[in-house]
C-alpha cells in the first residue's frame, strides 16, 4: 500500500522526473515571451500540452517557482533607489562603486540574487529564469497563487490513448463572467375600464 506517499512516480526514478519536470518547466516558462522572428515560436504564449498526470504534477513546481520570483521582485524594487545610471568602468560609475550607496544597494539586492540562484538551480536555464523574473513576477503581482490552470483536451494521444491536457498560465485568456440575466420586465395592465368605456369603444 502507498499510503502517505505523495506523487506520482511516473513510471521514472527520481533523477529522471527531477530531469523531466525541469524540462517542462522550463518549456512553459519560455513560452511566455514569443519571439516574432522566430519560425519555430509556440502559437500561443505561455502554455504547453501533455498528459494530465504529468501536469498535475508539474503545476505545484512551476508555481513554486513563480513565488521564488515574486519574493524577489520587492527586493530588486528597494535597491533601485540606490543604484546609478551610469555607465560600468566609466569614472561616475567608479565613484558610485566606493561609495557608501554600492554597500546599500548590495545589501538591498542580495536577497534577489539568491532568489535568482535558487530558481536557476532548479531550472538550470538562463532564458527561462529571466523570463520568470523580468515578466511573469510582475504579471502576477497582484495575485496570491493559482498562477496556472490545467484544461482537459478531448483529444488522446496516438499510440497509447494518453490522456492530455494543456497547462497554461492564467490571466490572458480568461473567462469574463456574464452580468446575471435578468427576466424581461412586463410592463403592468391598467386598471380594467369602465363599463361605460367598454361600450363606447364598442360602439
Amino acid at each position: 500500500m502507498r499510503h502517505r506517499l505523495r506523487g506520482r512516480k511516473l513510471g521514472r526514478n527520481s533523477s529522471h522526473r527531477k530531469a523531466m519536470f525541469r524540462n517542462m518547466a522550463c518549456s512553459l516558462i519560455r513560452t511566455a515571451r514569443i519571439d516574432e522572428d522566430d519560425p519555430q515560436r509556440p502559437k500561443v504564449a505561455g502554455r504547453i500540452v501533455t498528459t494530465t498526470p504529468k501536469a498535475k504534477e508539474l503545476r505545484p513546481f512551476v508555481e513554486k517557482l513563480v513565488t521564488l520570483a515574486k519574493g524577489a521582485s520587492a527586493h530588486e524594487q528597494a535597491a533601485a533607489e540606490f543604484q546609478t545610471d551610469a555607465e560600468k568602468g566609466t569614472d561616475a560609475w567608479r565613484a558610485w562603486r566606493d561609495s557608501d550607496e554600492w554597500q546599500s544597494w548590495v545589501n538591498a539586492i542580495s536577497p534577489a540574487v539568491s532568489l535568482r540562484r535558487r530558481a536557476f538551480s532548479l531550472l538550470r536555464d538562463n532564458a527561462a529564469v529571466s523570463v520568470l523574473f523580468d515578466e511573469l513576477a510582475g504579471q502576477f503581482s497582484d495575485r496570491n497563487g493559482g498562477y496556472t490552470r490545467i484544461v482537459r483536451l478531448p483529444n488522446v494521444r496516438l499510440g497509447d490513448a494518453g490522456e492530455q491536457s494543456l497547462i497554461e498560465f492564467v490571466g490572458v485568456r480568461d473567462r469574463v463572467k456574464s452580468k446575471k440575466r435578468s427576466a424581461p420586465v412586463v410592463e403592468q395592465a391598467g386598471e380594467a375600464d369602465s363599463p361605460a368605456e367598454s361600450e363606447a369603444a364598442e360602439s
